[in-house]
């Protein structure tokens, strides 16, 4: 047995460890996160970027709430709506997404400019035309923008509520002004760069968005989303409803949820909070860890904000702000 995984005598984390890689086995993107040694990729060790997407399970409940916004926009929805398999696989289009934004923060940088291309002739041939009649291309840089803002802003969120770790405004901005680099490879223009930014983007792009038919039948299918593992059921709305949870309060309100709904969410929020670090505990092996061996960082650096890039800055605004 590994060393690596010899410690899970627990039962409750074996069972979680099994959850996990029963919904998103490794080894099958083919993504190679070892080689070249030293070579630190698009972000690195001293990013906030690897420190936030190594949380799994905000970045599960991020994804997901990046899912439920992302329905609200109908030319990004369409392009999905015409095509993609998302009824007949979402577990598989979920895998994907995961994998390429694993690939592009962790893996070498050739990796990931090759993650990039592949995503982005892919987009090249996604165009059509709204239910309205309005057109559409999946190449459009404005709508690339859309869809990275919406990811970004709901990973901040994710990390933020089930991290366990304490995120200043100054880290915010400074991994909103990192991760934008992705979209702008894809072809995202006008990316914001802080929490500011993002806050007024999304006022300025909030009368184009509605709930619809067809939003209505991305959030079937995510209700009805059959993951295989054991407990799919529950576990599916706990974190559905912990991804809920990190809506704006403008996107809960287009989205009709009402009181009922919202107080469910929170509970689902909360569980998730308290078994966040069971969930942690049974995945000290990931992607980001192995990404570490790669530049020579211990794994710990990614449950801590020392080491990040202009770190005197953090610290002060950490001693500051307190919890952010």
């Amino acid at each position: 047995m590994p060393s690596s995984t010899r410690h899970f005598v627990n039962p409750v984390q074996s069972a979680i460890r099994r959850w996990v890689l029963g919904v998103f086995p490794r080894g099958q993107s083919g993504i190679d996160y070892d080689t070249p040694a030293g070579d630190a990729g698009l972000f690195g060790p001293d990013t906030v970027t690897w420190r936030v997407h190594a949380d799994f399970p905000g970045m599960l409940a991020g994804g997901l709430c990046a899912l439920l916004l992302q329905a609200l926009h109908p030319r990004a929805l369409a392009g999905v709506w015409d095509h993609s398999d998302f009824r007949a696989d979402l577990v598989g289009r979920l895998r994907r997404t995961t994998a390429f934004v694993a690939g592009t923060s962790y893996a070498g940088t050739a990796e990931a400019q090759r993650l990039i291309a592949r995503v982005a002739a892919i987009h090249v041939r996604v165009r059509g035309t709204t239910a309205a009649g309005v057109p559409y291309a999946a190449d459009d840089p404005d709508l690339l923008t859309w869809v990275h803002v919406s990811e970004a802003y709901a990973f901040v969120q994710g990390f933020r509520a089930y991290a366990g770790m304490a995120m200043p405004r100054a880290l915010e901005d400074r991994y909103y002004d990192e991760s934008r680099r992705v979209a702008e490879a894809l072809g995202a223009r006008d990316v914001p760069a802080s929490a500011g930014e993002i806050e007024r983007y999304f006022a300025g792009v909030r009368p184009e968005l509605q709930f619809d038919a067809r939003s209505r039948e991305v959030l079937a299918v995510l209700h009805r989303i059959r993951l295989p593992v054991p407990g799919a059921a529950l576990s599916r709305e706990v974190f559905l409803g912990a991804g809920a949870a990190l809506l704006p309060t403008w996107a809960e309100a287009l989205l009709g949820i009402g009181v009922v709904q919202r107080a469910r969410h929170r509970a689902c929020a909360h569980l998730l909070r308290a078994s966040a670090p069971v969930f942690r505990a049974a995945l000290p092996d990931g992607i980001a860890p192995r990404a570490c061996a790669r530049v020579g960082a211990p794994a710990s650096l990614l449950r801590q904000w020392e080491g990040v890039r202009g770190a005197d800055i953090v610290a002060r605004t950490t001693r500051r702000d307190g919890a952010g």
